[in-house]
């Protein structure tokens, strides 16, 4: 491995590796991607070294390893240079911090592992939809969007007025969501959410993450 570049260890379909790739597009900051399949039985043995789990992402910096995804875009956002994607003000980084929670442990498994895998990923690869999981992901969903709607910000972006680390947190698990049309019908049912995801959908940095089924 490089200590002059940085490596980020990445799934393309995963929106954790997503996440951390948005940041990096956000800081402009060069870096090289090795992709790793969590999944495959063949994921290479010397991994563990990069992350004892074998999971996406992991990055490597200058002789420093990380993994976890939160943990790795504090470190980018604060390593390098450019804008801040952390609210200045106390209330605001706090509420970045606690969206970013709600989506991680209430969000991911409904929006992403139920409803964008029944409806979209799993037949794109062949495979039929169960529609009594796809069901429960949208019952599930509710209280997350819910509870995303009363706390997203009124002046633009999800936790401030400016983007912020919540903001990429929540892009990906949003957009495999709204790639089912349940979930974009059930999406425009929550207005500060929706005109929170026409602004941010067309990001460059969204566009470019975004990957191809």
């Amino acid at each position: 491995m490089s200590d002059q570049v940085l490596e980020l260890f990445s799934y393309k379909f995963s929106v954790y590796a997503r996440i951390v790739r948005i940041i990096l597009e956000e800081k402009g900051i060069d870096f090289k991607t090795h992709e790793v399949d969590p999944f495959a039985e063949n994921v290479p043995e010397n991994y563990h070294n990069i992350h004892p789990f074998k999971r996406v992402p992991a990055i490597h910096h200058r002789a420093f390893t990380l993994y976890e995804t939160s943990a790795i875009t504090q470190y980018l956002d604060e390593a390098f240079g450019g804008s801040s994607l952390q609210p200045d003000i106390t209330s605001e980084r706090a509420r970045m911090r606690q969206i970013i929670a709600i989506i991680d442990n209430y969000g991911y498994q409904p929006l992403v592992r139920k409803v964008f895998s029944e409806s979209v990923f799993g037949p794109t690869f062949g495979e039929e939809t169960n529609g009594h999981v796809l069901s429960e992901g949208l019952q599930e969903s509710a209280p997350v969007l819910s509870a995303l709607e009363k706390l997203a910000s009124d002046q633009g972006y999800i936790a401030a007025s400016v983007y912020s680390l919540a903001d990429a947190h929540v892009i990906p698990m949003i957009d495999y969501f709204t790639m089912a049309p349940e979930g974009a019908e059930m999406l425009s049912d929550y207005l500060t959410l929706a005109r929170w995801w026409k602004r941010v959908k067309e990001r460059p940095s969204t566009v470019s993450t975004r990957p191809v089924l």
